[in-house]
């Protein structure tokens, strides 16, 4: 998983501020453009310049739901013994809310009540988080998920971190055969965060 308790805040003078409700796709990327390694080997995160457990705490605050897929929840539970603080849990701990995996076999994720596993296209996916969040913010973390919401227009906000690594193989956070042209404009950094040189955009969207 990545970095993600409950409440809102509200500051207008923060980037990372955002009003509840939003629909928001967090990671953190290799220097050269993976979110994961081989293997879904999130072990590099270690290497990541530490945030203050205030800054990871407010940054966790907004997210009622988190929704994952089901290769990242698979190399999680594979890799529980091997992962430390900050890769063990959502925002190594900081985080409480509804996890949804998106899986075509729901019913082998029964046995695990910390997750709700739903075989249902993207939209749903979000329609539902959204109905869950109660007003609090959605945050996807799966580079497939975000892929599908951003050609549906439903990612409101990019929050992203850059870890001081090569990876040369893994996930790439954005990948599409023939290319694919999103701009984003820069909200501004991470209060906090500047040494892992965290960011928010937000999609340029044409006006009206």
């Amino acid at each position: 998983m990545t970095p993600r308790p409950s409440g809102r805040h509200d500051d207008p003078d923060d980037p990372a501020s955002t009003p509840p409700g939003r629909v928001t796709w967090g990671f953190t990327a290799s220097l050269d453009g993976f979110i994961t390694g081989p293997e879904h080997d999130m072990s590099w995160l270690e290497a990541c310049p530490p945030m203050g457990e205030e800054v990871v705490a407010r940054l966790a605050a907004p997210v009622g739901v988190i929704i994952s897929g089901r290769r990242g929840y698979d190399a999680a539970i594979a890799r529980a013994a091997e992962r430390g603080e900050l890769t063990s849990e959502a925002y190594g701990g900081a985080w409480g809310g509804v996890e949804i995996v998106l899986t075509h076999r729901p019913e082998e994720l029964d046995d695990d009540p910390s997750v709700i596993a739903l075989d249902v296209d993207v939209a749903e996916a979000i329609r539902r988080a959204r109905e869950l969040a109660a007003g609090r913010d959605v945050q996807i973390i799966s580079a497939g998920i975000a892929r599908q919401a951003l050609e549906l227009d439903l990612v409101d906000e990019l929050q992203i971190f850059s870890a001081p690594v090569m990876l040369g193989d893994g996930t790439r956070a954005f990948s599409v055969p023939g290319g694919r042209r999103i701009d984003w404009e820069l909200v501004g950094p991470i209060p906090g965060a500047e040494a892992g040189f965290g960011r928010v955009y937000r999609p340029r969207r044409a006006a009206g």
